[in-house]
């Protein structure tokens, strides 16, 4: 049975493709004696046909992207932005503000030593983005003594 005109209406209606139009195989005489367009509006409101769900788009490259780029991949020199010297400066400042914290922290005996030295490390490994992130991974780490806090 030919459905092509009634699919071409349905379309004109639901206002899609042709291939977007879903009939119901077991309701296919209905649509069959639908003639006008009031008929296929009518079927449409019944559930008979329907507009298909529109594609979304897949995230599958950019999954299997952000897991290289947990590895370290794709840092090449066409991935980095910026001048080495800018890079660097940014760099220093970063580590400089968390070494402080790390010391300050050390000193009012908020962090024991070997604590101490495993976050010096870690933030030389650039583990930590920012000072926040180091904060946030002390306290989940639960590595402060305990009864203190971080300002």
């Amino acid at each position: 049975m030919d459905l092509s005109t009634k699919r071409k209406m349905a379309a004109d209606i639901l206002d899609c493709g042709r291939n977007k139009v879903w009939i119901d195989p077991e309701r296919q005489g209905d649509v069959n004696e639908a003639i006008t367009k009031s008929d296929v509006r009518r079927l449409i409101q019944k559930g008979v046909i329907k507009e298909k769900k529109k594609n979304g788009q897949s995230r599958g490259r950019t999954r299997k992207i952000m897991k290289q780029k947990k590895k370290g991949r794709r840092k090449g020199h066409g991935k980095r932005k910026g001048s080495k010297k800018n890079r660097k400066e940014k760099w220093i400042t970063r580590i400089r503000a968390q070494r402080k914290l790390l010391k300050s922290l050390r000193e009012e005996d908020k962090i024991d030593r070997p604590n101490y030295n495993k976050l010096y490390r870690k933030c030389k490994g650039g583990r930590f983005n920012s000072k926040k992130q180091l904060k946030e991974y002390i306290k989940k780490e639960d590595m402060l003594i305990k009864g203190e806090e971080i300002e």
